[in-house]
């Protein structure tokens, strides 16, 4: 029996999923899409200062490994057969940056994670280098100006970490994004690694220009970054080398994608207008606009949404990013307490089923689509003595559909057809009262596919559709069929409307808390702490005396 299950099975693709919370391992029947077996890693954040998010590359990379050798274990015990890998994809946290020694191999700083804020003050100042009738970084690149992005990070290692000058000048230093770093370790590292990206990881750097998909001098000079340091940037499925370590020595690596495009990918929006939302440590959507760049008038992103071989067209994007998702769930779990595993969240809030007049922003990182608004900073309101962790859950997850709800009107607003549903993947989507209270606050039906994993999917239909593997059609009759789950809005849409007006009146007091001498010192200042410091308190009497006292509004 086994080895007639082994001869059905035929090729199989594995797919690193490298996100900001966990690194994970997944290996797919290329002929079903079926998820034969994966393994999972949380990865440690680290938090230097108030606004600072770091992470150390080794870990990320043995990560990896670990996640590939576990996975091809629990794959021996079902009786498969290691050897009918014949691709690997790799799907990766987007513009978290990473400086390396290609001499060594070794980081010459933690990666500077996406959500960081550090450097509030070099966007500032470039943003003043920018002729107010000329937006070229705009223009080249499809972004605004922003903490979020590479460049802005780059920049700032270059200007403060010795270790970086050093081997720029001594002309050691690589950059690159996680996929770089990754590919660059998987394939040799410092006996030969590859050293590229492709074009959705790229172009969310603020150095590559969009329309003609390469790196752009005229950006490089602008952010003073030395163009040597660079990845070559390929396509979205080609090979670029083969794994030099490990249980899969030898097996192309051939896909890479940002990790919102290959959800794109795995949700199969190859058609212009499909869009999908994913909820992971952030929110992300986005909305397949074909081969022309749409340029959004309401505060979303344009960028390359694939470019599935290095013949085939690209592809494009409107994109809705918004910061803290997941991520409010971890640190309810992490922060506060309220909960001791991600899941618990979920019954909590069934257990009251509204969050009784509180609103929660988790603008941690201030607030990005579709406001980009870096002064934002988290608060919780509309308490009363009668509020409780329950009522906070609640909100918590309130307010990661109120976020999707913003993106989608200006989403909308820029595409001029509305969305008549709303394809959904990502972790969170197990949950649920979340998948309701999105249908309810979007009012439009929220449909998740019964497999959700379609980040590493994406990476593994691109890898395994690449020239010299050819193991995953993408013609759209071979593509496999999708069991989906359907959440119908049950609430009327005059409630709906009331609750979200009372979010955006939320948003509104949630900005300005920041200057930008508190953000840059690295100095936890009064307006950074009081608002999550003072809203949530083990008693409610407590909370509003000390609010009263210090004259909190």
């Amino acid at each position: 029996m086994a080895a007639a299950k082994k001869a059905d099975l035929g090729p199989l693709v594995g797919a690193v999923d490298q996100g900001t919370s966990s690194t994970r391992f997944l290996v797919f029947n290329s002929r079903t899409a079926e998820l034969l077996s994966h393994h999972q890693v949380e990865i440690k954040q680290e938090f230097p200062r108030e606004g600072w998010v770091e992470q150390d590359p080794k870990e990320i990379l043995q990560s990896v490994y670990e996640c590939i050798e576990k996975t091809c274990e629990k794959l021996r015990e079902l009786n498969i057969d290691i050897s009918n890998i014949k691709a690997i994809g790799v799907s990766n946290q987007r513009e978290t940056t990473v400086v390396w020694d290609k001499l060594t191999g070794e980081p010459l700083y933690n990666a500077v994670v996406w959500l960081d804020l550090r450097t509030q003050s070099t966007v500032e100042n470039l943003s003043k280098r920018i002729p107010g009738n000329n937006n070229f970084v705009k223009s080249k690149t499809g972004l605004p100006l922003s903490t979020y992005f590479s460049a802005v990070k780059l920049r700032w290692i270059l200007d403060n970490v010795r270790k970086v000058q050093k081997a720029v000048e001594e002309d050691r230093a690589l950059f690159g994004t996680i996929d770089s770093w990754l590919i660059w370790s998987l394939t040799g590292g410092a006996k030969g690694g590859v050293h590229c990206t492709d074009v959705t990881n790229a172009s969310r750097t603020m150095l590559f220009n969009i329309h003609s998909l390469e790196w752009d001098k005229e950006l490089c000079d602008f952010f003073e970054i030395p163009m040597a340091i660079l990845p070559n940037v390929r396509s979205s499925s080609e090979i670029y080398g083969l794994m030099k370590a490990g249980a899969l020595e030898g097996v192309p690596i051939s896909g890479c994608l940002g990790d919102q495009s290959a959800a794109l990918v795995g949700q199969m929006c190859f058609q212009d207008g499909q869009a999908k939302n994913t909820y992971g440590t952030g929110c992300f959507l986005l909305c397949n606009t074909g081969h022309k760049c749409v340029f959004s008038e309401h505060g979303l992103l344009t960028t390359v949404a694939y470019k599935l071989g290095r013949d085939k067209p690209v592809y494009y994007a409107l994109e809705g990013s918004v910061a803290i998702a997941g991520a409010v769930i971890r640190w309810l779990r992490d922060n506060l307490g309220i909960i001791s595993t991600s899941e618990e969240i979920e019954k909590l809030a069934k257990e009251v089923g509204t969050s009784y007049g509180c609103y929660f922003v988790p603008a941690f990182s201030g607030l990005y689509a579709p406001y980009w608004e870096p002064s934002a900073r988290g608060i919780i309101c509309g308490l009363t003595q009668f509020t409780n962790k329950c009522h906070i859950a609640f909100a918590a997850l309130e307010a990661v559909c109120f976020q999707t709800r913003e993106i989608l009107d200006a989403m909308n607003r820029d595409c001029g057809i509305p969305l008549s549903h709303l394809q959904v993947d990502g972790g969170m989507t197990s949950n649920k009262i979340l998948m309701q209270l999105q249908a309810d606050i979007l009012y439009i039906p929220v449909v998740k596919p019964s497999m959700p994993e379609t980040t590493a999917l994406g990476a593994a239909m691109a890898a395994g559709a690449a020239d010299g593997v050819g193991v995953w059609s993408l013609e759209p009759e071979d593509l496999s069929a999708v069991t989906m789950e359907r959440f119908e809005p049950q609430i009327n849409a005059e409630e709906s409307e009331i609750r979200y007006s009372t979010w955006k009146k939320a948003v509104m007091k949630s900005m300005g808390w920041v200057t930008t001498q508190s953000s840059e010192s690295g100095d936890p200042s009064i307006f950074c702490s009081l608002p999550l410091g003072f809203f949530i308190v083990s008693s409610m009497v407590m909370l509003i005396g000390a609010r009263y006292i210090s004259g909190i509004p």
